[in-house]
């Protein structure tokens, strides 16, 4: 499972010209969902997105989570993150869950996130979307979780 985490100061998702999720300060968080991945690794990465602390604090200092902040998550499924461009000019998605799978375990992203406490806005699976976002500093953070990671740790993927 691959997260893309932006801090935002607006983000939006239109589809078909129509506004679905919304959301003013806080964070857009891109769910690429792969092949294997369980609930353990969704729990994990909403905890880690919910106290991340990348918001400034009094000081200027990235000190703050999204809780501390009250600011608001908007949730969008993209499959490319699992992308593999090792080979050819085209991508390959082999790394992507099957569909229904990734589409329970994104919802359960959501949903968890919402227990922790984050207020929730979503795109919609599998729907053509215009993503649109000013991102704050800019601050964008890429975090992995694989089947075969340690409870606490990010393992990481391809070649050393």
């Amino acid at each position: 499972m691959r997260v893309v985490i932006q801090r935002v100061t607006q983000a939006s998702v239109h589809v078909d010209g129509t506004v679905v999720g919304e959301v003013q300060g806080g964070l857009l968080v891109l769910v690429g969902i792969g092949q294997g991945d369980t609930q353990s690794e969704v729990r994990w990465l909403a905890e880690k997105t919910a106290s991340l602390r990348i918001f400034s604090d009094g000081d200027g200092k990235m000190n703050l989570s999204i809780k501390d902040i009250g600011g608001s998550a908007l949730v969008v499924s993209q499959f490319t993150l699992l992308a593999d461009c090792q080979k050819g000019r085209r991508p390959a998605f082999t790394d992507a869950a099957d569909p229904d799978i990734a589409k329970r375990l994104y919802q359960q992203f959501a949903e968890e996130l919402a227990i922790l406490g984050v207020p929730v806005e979503r795109g919609v699976f599998a729907a053509d979307m215009k993503v649109s976002l000013v991102n704050d500093g800019p601050v964008t953070i890429v975090i992995d979780r694989h089947p075969s990671a340690q409870v606490g740790a990010s393992a990481p993927r391809g070649p050393a």
